[in-house]
C-alpha cells in the first residue's frame, strides 16, 4: 500500500514543517493538501469557505495579518483557484469518499502552526537534516505537520481498503487558537456522522503507545480586556491621567487570585499585554490577551464571570473603562467509551504498538470539541485518540519534533480502525 511507506509519510511531514502558517493563513498548508487529495482521487472535496459555516468561525484574523501569507502563498506558485476559494482566511478543506453501504466515519486533522521560533543549533533534527521551519517566527511545535501528514495517509488507506462507508477527512484550520472547529461543525459535513475520530502525536506518550480515548479536556476561552484612561505627563501632571497600565496590572495580580472551585480544576492565563507609548507618558491603552479553562463548561463559565469581575472592577478603581471580548472558546467533550474501546482493540494488533491505555486525562483543550458534540446531536460517536510518538522536548517549545516511526503506526490503526466498525 503506498502510504505503508515510511520514507512517503516521513517526506510530508517534513514538507509541511518546513511552512508552518498561523490559524486562517494555512494557505500553502490546504494547496499542499489538495493537490495530494486530488492525486489520491476522491468523490468530493470541499475547499476554503465551502467547508465552513462562515459566520461560525472564531480568532478570525485582519485583512492586514492575512495578507502577507497570501503574498507569500501567491510567491511560492499556489494554485490561484485554490487562493480563491480560501479568499478572507478561509483555509482547510474537506476530503470525501462516498461508499455505497454504511456507516458513515470521519477524521478530523489540524493543520495550523504556533508562533514561535524554531531552534536552529546541532542537536535539532529538523535543523540538522534540513527540514527547519522556513516562516521566521512560526513553527510547527505541536506535531500538526504529523497530522495532516496522517490525514492524507488515512485517506490512501481506507480508499485501497474493503471499506464499503463513507469515509470524510477533516483538515481544520486554526486549532491553537480554537477557531476553526465550530465552523466546520456547523458545515453540514458531519451532520451524518456515525463515527468521529480525532488524534493528536505525543503528549507525552512514547512511540509505541496508543491511548484509545482521552478523558476530562478543558473547557476553554481566550479573550482580551482593553483598558482605555487618559495620558499625563507622568512627571509634571501624573494626577491628571487615568492610568490604563495601572489598571491592568491591578487585573493580572487580581485575576490569579480568582479562588479555585470545589467541583474541580479551573486555570487563568494572561500571556501577553501591549500598549502604552512611553515611558514618561501615563498609558492610554493597554490591552490584555488571556485564557480561562475549566475541568468543566460550567467550571469554565464560572472562572469567566469571575474573571470578567475581576477587569471590571480594576478598570473603576483606576477611572478607566475596560473592553473585554471573547475572542474563542471550546466546550468539554470526553470520549466515547464504546468507540474507545473499539480503537483499543484494534490497536491490540497494530504494526508497531507495544502499549495500549483504555483512557487518560487529556488536561488540556481542543476546539474537536464542537465535532463531537455535532456527531453526537445525530446519535453519533466520538472519540480522541493519542499516537505516542517520542519527542525530545515538550510541545510548544523551540526544540519540538516528532518521532516519525509514529506515522504510520497512525495510518494503520485508523484505517484498521474505520474498517472494523459496524453499521449503526
Amino acid at each position: 500500500m503506498f502510504f505503508d511507506v515510511r520514507n512517503r509519510l516521513r517526506d510530508l511531514r517534513r514538507e509541511f514543517h518546513r511552512r508552518p502558517e498561523p490559524g486562517w493563513r494555512e494557505y500553502q498548508t490546504t494547496a499542499r493538501i489538495v493537490e495530494e487529495v486530488e492525486r489520491i482521487g476522491v468523490d468530493e472535496l470541499a475547499v476554503g469557505r465551502e467547508a465552513h459555516a462562515p459566520d461560525e468561525r472564531m480568532a478570525e484574523p485582519t485583512d492586514g495579518e492575512i495578507a502577507p501569507w497570501v503574498e507569500r502563498a501567491r510567491v511560492a506558485g499556489v494554485d490561484p483557484d485554490v487562493l480563491d476559494r480560501t479568499a478572507g482566511g478561509y483555509t482547510g478543506a474537506i476530503a470525501v469518499l462516498e461508499g455505497d453501504g454504511a456507516p458513515t466515519v470521519a477524521l478530523r486533522v489540524d493543520m495550523d502552526a504556533i508562533s514561535l521560533s524554531e531552534a536552529d543549533e546541532p542537536g535539532h533534527r529538523p535543523a540538522d537534516e534540513g527540514f527547519r521551519s522556513e516562516h521566521d517566527g512560526y513553527m510547527h511545535a505541536c506535531g500538526h505537520d504529523a497530522h495532516v501528514a496522517i490525514g492524507i495517509g488515512a485517506l490512501a488507506a481506507v480508499k485501497e481498503s474493503d471499506f464499503a462507508g463513507t469515509f470524510k477527512v477533516v483538515f481544520q484550520p486554526a486549532e491553537e487558537i480554537s477557531g476553526g472547529g465550530k465552523s466546520m461543525a456547523e458545515s453540514g459535513y458531519v451532520d451524518d456522522v456515525d463515527y468521529l475520530f480525532a488524534l493528536h502525536v505525543g503528549l507525552d506518550n512514547p512511540t509505541g503507545t496508543v491511548v484509545a480515548g482521552v478523558e476530562k479536556p478543558l473547557a476553554m476561552a481566550h479573550l482580551t480586556a482593553t483598558f482605555e484612561g487618559a495620558s499625563a505627563h507622568a512627571g509634571k501632571s501624573p494626577n491628571e491621567g487615568a492610568n490604563a497600565m495601572q489598571a491592568m496590572a491591578t487585573a493580572v495580580q487580581n485575576a490569579y487570585a480568582i479562588p479555585r472551585h470545589e467541583d474541580g480544576m479551573t486555570r487563568v492565563n494572561f500571556g501577553r499585554v501591549e500598549g502604552g507609548t512611553a515611558s514618561n507618558v501615563v498609558a492610554e491603552e493597554v490591552t490584555l490577551h488571556g485564557e480561562i479553562r475549566g475541568e468543566t463548561t460550567a467550571l469554565m463559565e464560572y472562572t469567566r464571570t469571575e474573571l470578567e469581575r475581576v477587569l471590571y472592577a480594576a478598570a473603576e478603581m483606576h477611572d478607566c473603562d475596560v473592553t473585554v471580548r471573547v475572542v474563542s472558546e471550546s466546550p468539554r467533550a470526553d470520549s466515547d467509551p464504546e468507540l474507545r474501546d473499539r480503537v483499543a482493540a484494534v490497536a491490540e494488533g497494530v504494526t508497531g504498538v507495544d502499549t495500549v491505555v483504555p483512557s487518560a486525562e487529556f488536561g488540556a483543550s481542543e476546539d474537536v470539541a464542537y465535532l463531537m458534540e455535532r456527531v453526537r446531536e445525530g446519535g453519533g460517536l466520538a472519540t480522541y485518540c493519542i499516537v505516542g510518538a517520542d519527542h525530545p522536548t515538550s510541545h510548544h517549545t523551540p526544540t519540538f519534533d516528532v518521532d516519525e516511526a509514529s506515522l504510520p503506526i497512525a495510518v494503520e490503526l485508523l484505517r484498521d480502525a474505520v474498517v472494523d466498525l459496524p453499521a449503526r
